[in-house]
């Protein structure tokens, strides 16, 4: 008998130092990839999450920027990385819209471990003053009355914001020309100077410049209108089934253990119920927006597929 429980001690003690790792994780520093560089709303986020989520699991949360092609080298990164538990990533609307027009190296929606959806808001369509069109239904008919003749500024070819003005040509039909460019900043700065006529950004960007009266703010890109910019109209209310979200949120590689995940899940759930991190969410223009594991999943695919038609039918390239 003595041999007996000897030999089962010895079967059960692997699955008994597996709980036991599962239990104490994190044990060490967890390394949260933001596939940007820093200082823009990804990496603002993920520091706001990082935070507070050092306080709660007592291992710091160590942000390493990744950026490059659209955010895809650090979701390679990530997604080729070890499952346990110790690299997450934070990614913007932009992972859906860089896996329309990039061939990756790895599958977006099967080789990950979603955690949650963390935020959800609009983007903001704002023209130079000099534009004679003072609501969007002027400024479609001005583009319609002027092919080619209104141009619009994007952050880069590919990304959300240019395939949600892509999808606006697309449903109304105007001949407009784009010019992409390198982030939101040197886009703003030519939207400002009449370089260009339009553009569709996030209320981070673009709110301070409409207050300021120094563009006009015509739309918000949702199918509503935001909570934080009650005064503009969605797009859905000039072109019927328009619909377009900027959002946030956190993976980890597949196989990651279902307990990390489920913990990580209640742990943002906790951190966007606090009213300090609500407030500063909505003077961004944006809402807390958690979700169940396999609901992030089923969304990230919504996006992809919705993203995909609209490049195939622009036949979009990136260089």
């Amino acid at each position: 008998m003595k041999l007996v429980r000897v030999l089962l001690l010895s079967m059960f003690m692997p699955l008994f130092s597996l709980a036991h790792a599962q239990t104490a994780w994190p044990n060490k520093a967890v390394r949260v990839v933001v596939p940007f560089p820093p200082g823009g709303n990804t990496d603002v986020i993920a520091r706001m999450l990082a935070t507070p989520l050092a306080d709660e699991y007592g291992q710091q949360f160590i942000i390493d920027n990744r950026g490059g092609a659209g955010g895809t080298i650090g979701a390679d990164i990530v997604a080729r990385a070890n499952p346990d538990g110790y690299t997450i990533i934070v990614v913007a609307s932009t992972y859906a819209s860089s896996a329309a027009v990039y061939k990756l190296a790895y599958d977006p929606v099967k080789d990950i471990a979603p955690i949650t959806l963390v935020t959800a808001g609009p983007l903001v369509l704002g023209i130079n003053l000099s534009v004679k069109a003072t609501n969007l239904r002027e400024l479609i008919a001005l583009a319609r009355a002027k092919p080619g003749a209104l141009t619009y500024g994007s952050s880069g070819t590919g990304g959300v914001p240019h395939l949600a003005t892509e999808l606006l040509r697309q449903m109304t039909k105007i001949d407009i020309v784009h010019v992409p460019y390198k982030g939101d900043t040197p886009a703003l700065a030519d939207l400002l100077g009449g370089h260009i006529q339009f553009f569709i950004s996030s209320p981070l960007v673009m709110t301070p410049q409409i207050r300021a009266g120094k563009i006009r703010g015509l739309a918000v890109t949702t199918a509503q209108r935001a909570p934080a910019l009650p005064d503009l109209p969605s797009i859905n209310e000039a072109v019927p089934g328009y619909d377009v979200a900027s959002w946030f949120g956190m993976w980890a590689p597949r196989g990651t253990n279902a307990e990390i995940v489920s913990r990580l899940n209640q742990s943002i759930a906790r951190i966007l119920k606090q009213p300090d991190v609500q407030s500063r969410l909505r003077a961004d223009g944006v809402e807390p927006a958690h979700c169940t594991p396999e609901e992030f999943r089923r969304f990230i695919g919504e996006e992809i597929t919705k993203w995909s038609a609209v490049v195939k039918a622009g036949n979009i390239k990136v260089d």
